[in-house]
């Protein structure tokens, strides 16, 4: 890392990674945005931003903050990660544009709109057959886990056999993101088997012919690009098309578990579906960081950067920046929740933002529509990720219609 000269910078002596950083997420992201525009976190040795303005600032300039050098606290150009950086989500222009185009067209508005009358017969399937087994159900485990795990595996071509390895995959991929603490091992432990598994599943002849899995390998076929980085896009539907889509559902569900007034209007009315989930995101985005590092010396937030710095983007802090939005901690359906940044912004923004939503609407309007009344039926159980927020249980009761 260049060494530049700077006077003393605001320093925040908080750990966001750990225990006391997990159970109090929101009054983390509160002090490091609340601090400064961008404040050191000297434990470990990174830059974090929770302001909205900066945080789009360097999601705009890909030039000065890369994403080649890994999207979590280590630095993969100087460490190496437990896996391959990613063709896209870790990669820069010019070659990340190639691999951007090919998933743009693999899961572009057509091909969402193609999918998603399947996709709400089996959310509706699933909400039908989950209601069946009583008043009290787990809305985690039962609806938020189970329906992603199904339809997207189905819709990229995954065998059935063998998606149990899916969730301890991607737990470690995003637990990876942040430092190597006890939540990392375990993840790496876990996950032993599912990484060759996964390594399997990257494969053409493991995916089943006509799902969306075949069709990116078409673009290798016509030499868009290689063999090996088809089977790399396939890997990036694995390890990060899945969870957030969870936690994101999770995370809506317990806001409207709070507001017994909006989830009667959401009732009422089911088409507010992807309104409620996009509201749930800016409230408490279930991916809450990203990381970019400095290609060349710059100023951020008024501090002079070297190249080779870390910066990490509190993405749950900026959708709650109370210079960007009004009232910002209140969950509002009728809220305008243009530009929340949870699936980020600029060439890096989602790719699979479009399928996200598609798949939340289903499932949340599904459930709206069968559902007169959601309440709280016991306490959350948190799910402890470094770089995710969610939980392992929720239970509700639901009042059938």
């Amino acid at each position: 890392m260049d060494t530049v000269t700077r006077e003393p910078v605001p320093t925040l002596e908080v750990d966001p990674f750990s225990q006391a950083g997990l159970d109090d997420p929101i009054g983390t992201d509160e002090r490091i945005r609340e601090t400064a525009e961008l404040v050191w976190l000297p434990q470990h040795g990174v830059w974090f931003t929770g302001r909205y303005d900066i945080v789009e600032q360097v999601f705009r300039d890909p030039e000065t903050f890369e994403s080649s050098a890994g999207t979590g606290l280590t630095n993969t150009k100087r460490t190496e990660n437990w896996r391959k950086p990613s063709v896209i989500l870790e990669n820069d222009p010019p070659g990340h544009t190639k691999y951007r185009r090919v998933m743009t067209s693999v899961l572009s508005p057509r091909v969402v709109r193609r999918l998603t009358d399947e996709f709400q017969q089996r959310a509706d399937e699933l909400v039908d057959r989950v209601l069946a087994e009583g008043p009290v159900i787990d809305a985690a485990s039962q609806l938020a886990v189970a329906y992603p795990l199904q339809v997207l595996p189905d819709a990229l071509g995954i065998d059935p056999d063998g998606r149990q390895h899916l969730l301890p995959y991607s737990n470690l991929n995003f637990q990876a993101m942040g430092p190597r603490n006890e939540l990392y091992h375990a993840a790496a432990e876990a996950a032993a088997e599912a990484a060759t598994w996964v390594d399997w599943q990257m494969r053409r002849e493991a995916l089943r012919p006509g799902g969306l899995g075949h069709t990116i390998y078409g673009f290798a076929d016509d030499g868009t690009i290689a063999h090996e980085d088809a089977a790399m896009l396939v890997r990036t539907f694995l390890s990060a098309g899945v969870d957030t889509t969870i936690f994101g559902i999770q995370l809506t569900l317990t806001a409207l578990l709070d507001r017994p007034e909006t989830w009667a209007a959401l009732h009422a009315d089911p088409s507010l579906a992807r309104r409620a989930f996009e509201e749930g995101l800016r409230w408490s985005a279930p991916s809450p960081f990203i990381g970019r590092t400095t290609a060349k010396p710059t100023v951020l937030g008024g501090i002079p950067l070297g190249e080779g710095e870390k910066v990490i983007l509190d993405l749950a802090a900026a959708n709650r920046d109370p210079r960007r939005w009004e009232r910002p901690d209140e969950y509002d359906l009728a809220r305008d929740t243009s530009g929340h940044l949870a699936f980020g912004t600029g060439i890096h923004g989602c790719v699979g933002q479009m399928m996200a939503r598609m798949e939340a609407t289903c499932l949340l309007s599904a459930l709206a529509r069968r559902v007169r009344a959601l309440t709280p039926a016991g306490e959350p159980v948190r799910f402890y990720n470094n770089w995710l927020r969610g939980f392992t249980s929720l239970p509700v009761r639901a009042e059938v219609a």
